[in-house]
């Protein structure tokens, strides 16, 4: 059985982080007040955040692989790798379509590349043919992925289509997709499942409220329950806050690791924080500014890099 966790994190660091006007038509989580603050500030003190996440989580053992973005392309949401890229214990590694033009510039080669030198790449999956239809998958962020069980939750939005999820399914051999809709507390469709899902090996974290359909409600609980997850249920004012949008890792000693943000963990319940608490060691970092002007925080920062290891 595959592990859920790694140690191995790819993150980017920011030159022009800021709102993408491009994306927050579909991302009901991008403040639109953050727009008030100037481009330098904005960057500035995401770059602050961010750094000081890096840091910490290399202070407690996780290998944080870390790359610079670079000025050109103008690509302001590169802080979320976790959406064009994601890496497999089979070696594979697939590229996303993305919805956003300037999104689409964040793919880069170089990256791949240069993880080659300490993994092994068997093949790249590339996906990114479905832009021309308007057809997207926005990696883990429209996949959730169960990797012990070979599971792939997603939600159905703009970002999420069924027809690349089921030539998604296709390439990755084995996997079985759970598909469903999802809204808000304003009956928008949530744009990417990682804001409203967490899977960790032996829990998982969601909100099940914001699954109307029933039925599709029932069939999410009854597929976590099935791999024995225990259901940490979030309400849409918790997801709404980022409780959702958390990611289990180790670090190289096999420690679990939860990671979210202030904002997430603080709006967890004293319940809610004990019970997660005896499944990994909780960590929280603030990433204020990034989840209002990029509408997505700690899990969409972190690209699992899942391969074997030369």
């Amino acid at each position: 059985m595959q592990a859920q966790t790694t140690s191995n994190i790819l993150m980017i660091r920011p030159v022009n982080f800021a709102f993408n006007l491009q994306t927050a038509e579909s991302n009901a989580f991008q403040n639109t007040g953050s727009q008030a603050l100037t481009i330098e500030i904005t960057q500035e003190n995401a770059l602050k955040e961010f750094d000081l996440m890096v840091s910490q989580l290399r202070t407690i053992g996780v290998n944080v692989i870390v790359y610079d973005d670079t000025q050109k392309p103008y690509t302001p949401d590169s802080i979320f790798p976790n959406n064009w890229v994601s890496f497999h214990h089979s070696g594979k590694v697939c590229l996303y379509p993305m919805q956003a033009g300037n999104r689409r510039l964040e793919r880069r080669s170089d990256i791949i590349e240069d993880l080659r030198k300490n993994f092994h790449v068997e093949t790249i999956i590339d996906l990114t043919a479905f832009e021309d239809e308007n057809k997207f998958l926005e990696g883990t962020g429209s996949l959730v992925l169960d990797r012990m069980h070979r599971i792939a939750y997603a939600c159905l939005s703009p970002r999420t289509n069924e027809e690349v999820l089921e030539a998604w399914e296709k390439q990755m051999n084995g996997y079985k997709i759970v598909k469903f809709s999802a809204v808000d507390a304003n009956d928008k469709e949530v744009y990417h499942t990682n804001v409203m899902m967490c899977i960790g090996d032996i829990f998982a974290v969601v909100c099940l409220q914001s699954i109307k359909d029933l039925d599709e409600r029932l069939m999410v609980k009854e597929s976590l329950e099935s791999t024995g997850k225990t259901i940490i249920e979030i309400s849409l004012e918790q997801m709404n806050a980022f409780a959702g949008n958390m990611l289990m890792v180790n670090n190289e000693k096999e420690h679990r690791i939860l990671v979210m943000s202030t904002s997430a963990y603080e709006s967890l319940t004293q319940d809610q924080k004990n019970q997660l608490s005896e499944y990994a060691d909780l960590l929280h970092f603030d990433l204020d500014i990034i989840e209002a002007c990029g509408g997505g925080s700690a899990r969409c920062m972190m690209a699992e890099v899942h391969l074997p290891v030369k």
